[in-house]
């Protein structure tokens, strides 16, 4: 396959001199042909048992697992969350790879009475064809995983385009499922930007379908492109997740679940928890909680034991941070911790108190270890301020009141809805997914659900 003349170097984010990736630059040739590769690889992979796909795919998630100490430490490198973080990310991989072989051994269909004699009704589940997949670097291992894995247990050949400041990790992904045996051109990575790779990508037609993650207005350019041809597409975008915190919750319990969720990860995942929405009469002992839980987490690198919260993944998401930070004081909003300035792209868990129902940081997505606090009155206005947002993917609740826990599940505008847990986090045999502008909301990722956007139904009438 063509691959193009043009490189992309990546660095470190951790030690900027350290390089971690030269990887080809594709352009819109390159994509073209990786989907003819993919149309001529998928019939001969379709027809291949359920179980023998499985195979594959268990036997890949296996390959992963032995190999998690190495592709931990590119993760680590190319992204720069911390070791922990990304040897938790691996081995999730493995296990998505592993839950989607053993899928392949159930039924792929079911059986269904017929109102007329003599008939035997049952139903099918077909591939689309050609998958094309576009991913973030935030999770630059799991999220490639959690759809290319469905997309190939059910028969579909896949052209996936990872994100440019992480290729290193899909490389390993394709790697190991090559080891295991996929056979050739049934999985094309193709490197490039979205703009070019993406677009090619979702305007072929000869891509079925097409599954993204990442930025909202990305998402709505490939919702756009793809309607003109009436390409099946999952989206799964931002999020501006809120956890209401109630009177009666431990001030010191609910910081630690407040903290995890914000500054985890560096803040830089899409169920982050961006908004900590508080009532009157424990206002003051979250708010020092929360300080004392953000110094826990000291920014360094990744690779060392001591770092709890790694750098920033680019300059360009460190120049981010900043401007909100800015909008933020300007609009009268107050910083109580993460005083420093970044030191490279070393940033502080930030807490910003004050913060007003239309303020910027109330609104608008951050992506990063910044944390607005915000008072309510009461549980509804807690309520009405937590879904006042375009987004509409995670949310929580901390309190010991049952009614009043299940009274938010009931009312909260989000995909996820967590009582006394932090926002982020997912179990992969859960569906996943957002409402309103997080997400197309037409199919969920993750859990056998997965399997549905992949695939269409086959309705068989058969005379006896």
């Amino acid at each position: 396959m063509q691959l193009g003349e043009v490189s992309r170097e990546r660095f470190n984010p951790a030690r900027p001199d350290e390089l971690v990736s030269v990887t080809p630059a594709g352009d819109a040739a390159t994509a073209a042909d990786a989907v003819v590769s993919a149309t001529a690889a998928q019939r001969a992979w379709a027809a291949r048992t359920g179980p023998e796909r499985g195979a594959v795919l268990m036997r890949a998630g296996e390959i992963l697992a032995s190999r998690a100490d190495l592709v931990a430490t590119d993760l680590v490198r190319e992204e720069g969350k911390t070791l922990a973080e990304a040897t938790g990310e691996v081995h999730r991989a493995a296990n998505v790879l592993r839950f989607f072989g053993s899928a392949c051994w159930q039924a792929d269909g079911e059986t269904l009475p017929s109102s007329a004699p003599g008939t035997h009704v049952y139903t099918r589940r077909e591939p689309l064809g050609v998958v094309g997949v576009i991913t973030p670097w935030n999770f630059p291992l799991a999220i490639p995983t959690w759809k290319i894995a469905p997309a190939l247990a059910v028969g579909n050949a896949v052209v996936v385009k990872p994100a440019q400041l992480t290729p290193l990790s899909v490389w390993h992904l394709a790697d190991c499922l090559s080891a295991a045996g996929l056979p050739s051109g049934v999985l094309n990575v193709v490197f490039g930007s979205g703009s070019v790779v993406g677009e090619a990508i979702v305007a072929d037609p000869d891509v079925s379908a097409v599954s993204f993650t990442g930025s909202s207005a990305v998402g709505a350019r490939i919702a756009a492109v793809a309607a003109q041809r009436n390409c099946r597409v999952q989206l799964e975008m931002g999020g501006k997740n809120p956890l209401v915190v109630l009177d009666d919750a431990d001030p010191a319990v609910a910081a630690d679940i407040a903290s995890a969720g914000a500054f985890g990860l560096t803040g830089q995942a899409c169920t982050a928890t961006s908004r900590v929405i508080v009532t009157p009469g424990v206002r003051h002992a979250l708010t020092e909680n929360l300080v004392r839980a953000a110094a826990r987490f000291q920014p360094g690198d990744g690779l060392n034991p001591a770092t709890t919260m790694g750098p920033v993944v680019s300059a360009g998401q460190l120049t981010t941070h900043r401007e909100f930070l800015s909008t933020a004081l300007a609009e009268g909003n107050q910083l109580v911790c993460g005083y420093e300035e970044p030191v490279g792209l070393f940033e502080h868990a930030m807490v910003v108190t004050g913060v007003g129902r239309k303020n910027t940081l109330a609104q608008e997505e951050v992506f990063g270890p910044l944390l607005a606090v915000m008072t309510v009155e009461d549980l509804d206005e807690a309520i009405a301020v937590a879904n006042d947002v375009a987004y509409g993917l995670s949310a929580g609740i901390v309190t010991n009141d049952l009614r009043a826990a299940q009274h938010f599940v009931g009312h909260a505008e989000a995909g996820v809805v967590k009582v006394n847990r932090p926002t982020t986090g997912l179990d992969l045999n859960v569906p996943f997914g957002g409402i309103k502008a997080s997400s197309s909301n037409t199919y969920r990722e993750q859990g056998l659900g997965a399997l549905d956007f992949y695939s269409w139904t086959k309705s068989v009438y058969l005379g006896v």
